[in-house]
């Protein structure tokens, strides 16, 4: 999910590029909420012109990232739960779905990439790791959705994952929750996923991931009541 030093073979490859490092940005916190950004000093990094940029910036603000205020400029928005609680409840009820309509056949192509993130998740519990664990949850669940071939769902259960995402990094960040537990959690989640995808079972990898949101969201509503 980083953006390749190589020059994109399209206009809409490099829209799509700039707009999956931006996005990953945002929700690793590499731009905190309230940040400012700066169409130029974007288009310099990534030698854009400003029309593809803000086109990207536009894309992020529809999807509740950013918030373009008129005159002032362009500011990464913020993520709270009780602003984000129907998302969740959103994503819980889709997650079931991903293994009901059009679901993907066993891929063992898709199934190692799977298990070589989980084991890099396993490998953070000797050196916990904020940040390296926010960039392996984004990208274990930006390859897990593939086990859905209906793509507005992909499209959709990706668009909410991202706006939630920033709450763990916020939480763990703000040590309201303790990262290395949290890494156990998430590995043994994981495995689980793993052991019903080796077994073509993806009805049961999709049940539990929507158990998943709903623990994750349990924790996350513990976890700001301590704040």
């Amino acid at each position: 999910m980083d953006f390749a030093p190589t020059e994109p073979s399209s206009a809409r490859d490099r829209f799509d590029r700039l707009y999956d490092m931006l996005r990953s940005r945002i929700c690793l916190l590499d731009y905190p909420p309230g940040t400012r950004l700066s169409e130029e000093a974007l288009a310099a990094e990534f030698g854009t012109s400003r029309t593809p940029l803000r086109r990207v910036l536009v894309r992020l603000e529809g999807e509740g990232l950013l918030q373009s205020v008129h005159g002032v400029g362009t500011f990464v928005t913020d993520a709270d739960i009780e602003t984000l609680e129907q998302t969740y409840r959103l994503r819980m009820e889709l997650a079931e779905l991903l293994g009901v309509l059009s679901p993907n056949p066993p891929n063992p192509e898709l199934w190692d990439r799977l298990a070589t993130l989980s084991a890099q998740v396993r490998q953070l519990a000797d050196n916990p790791d904020v940040r390296r664990f926010g960039q392996l949850n984004l990208e274990f669940f930006f390859e897990f959705y593939r086990i859905t071939a209906n793509e507005p769902l992909r499209e959709i259960c990706d668009r909410l994952f991202f706006q939630t995402s920033r709450m763990w990094m916020k939480s763990m960040g703000a040590k309201r929750i303790d990262v290395a537990a949290e890494d156990a959690i998430f590995a043994d989640e994981k495995d689980g996923i793993l052991r019903a995808l080796e077994i073509g079972d993806v009805r049961s990898a999709a049940l539990l991931h929507r158990t998943h949101i709903s623990m994750s969201f349990i924790r996350m509503r513990l976890a700001a009541k301590k704040a």
